[in-house]
């Protein structure tokens, strides 16, 4: 069903991206250097960088498994972080990490406000530094719609909407998303519906849709300076919220892997780093994801 969303439950003021799950609180120390006074790594400057966020799947789940055929090529081909985790369940505190560095209180999966926030995200650290930023959502019914659900889309997995400094109308619907990849803004988020991120659907519904719809942009990034991550926001709450990412594409060694501890912190600092932008709540003391990168 479709509606307004819903004024959001009033938030914990002590809930912070610290208070975690027992099943991740014992991962802070291993960070990958978490030091906020660690320089920035040597990372890449893509072209383009387009992030999609798959749902509810353990690392087991999918890397090595049969049922996911592409993402495991995308593994062979890219880097693999075998070491990945989400921070938190449920599914909605996870977006609002990978995308602000914090959970903004968030705790549950309920629709927010729209712009309850102003904290500094990715979003709005891009467009203050004169890059360019849009998100891609499937199912969305219409570029801008802030509704908190429509048949297989929902809110929860859109944090940029979250956030008064994120322009509305940088949400596009998938099917907006470019066919001619050179008209992509320099960092994209890609949202699945819930049947093509996995949440509904099988692992092979899933890993097939990333092949039929991200496929020919993942084949392009690889000879144009481009980048694919594909991540997810949690697991199945059965392996201490360790989660697939996968790194493809141009800037990338094909093949390589790291054992690092990271989080979503670390791939939005990543991120920020890239286009030489400020950092936005955890990530300001997060390392760069490092050892992967090509050159």
């Amino acid at each position: 069903m479709s509606g307004e969303p819903k004024p959001r439950r009033t938030r914990t003021a002590l809930f912070s991206a610290l208070g975690l799950t027992a099943a991740s609180a014992g991962l802070w120390a291993g960070l990958g250097g978490t030091s906020s006074a660690a320089s920035a790594a040597s990372v890449p400057t893509p072209d383009h960088v387009v992030v999609v966020v798959m749902e509810n799947h353990a690392y087991n789940q999918v890397i090595g498994s049969s049922s996911a055929p592409y993402i495991n090529s995308l593994k062979s081909g890219g880097a693999n972080l075998t070491a990945s985790y989400a921070e938190t369940h449920p599914s909605q505190p996870n977006y609002y990490a990978m995308f602000s560095g914090s959970t903004q209180g968030i705790t549950d999966d309920s629709c927010v406000t729209p712009g309850f926030s102003s904290a500094p995200n990715l979003a709005s650290e891009l467009i203050a530094a004169g890059k360019t930023w849009a998100s891609y959502n499937e199912s969305l019914p219409s570029q801008g719609s802030t509704t908190c659900s429509s048949g297989k889309y929902a809110q929860k997995h859109n944090p940029w909407f979250g956030f008064s400094n994120v322009p509305t109308s940088s949400a596009y619907t998938f099917a907006q998303f470019p066919t001619d990849y050179t008209k992509l803004p320099q960092v994209s988020y890609v949202t699945p519906n819930l049947c093509s991120d996995m949440h509904d659907c099988s692992v092979s519904t899933g890993d097939t849709w990333l092949k039929n719809n991200l496929g020919a942009y993942a084949t392009w990034a690889k000879t144009h300076n481009s980048l694919l991550v594909v991540t997810f926001d949690e697991d199945n709450r059965l392996a201490g919220n360790k989660i697939p990412t996968v790194f493809y594409g141009q800037p990338v060694t094909p093949g390589s892997s790291s054992s690092t501890t990271y989080n979503h912190y670390n791939v939005l600092r990543t991120i920020e780093d890239m286009y030489g932008t400020s950092h936005a709540g955890q990530a300001a003391g997060s390392a760069d994801i490092t050892g992967i990168w090509a050159g």
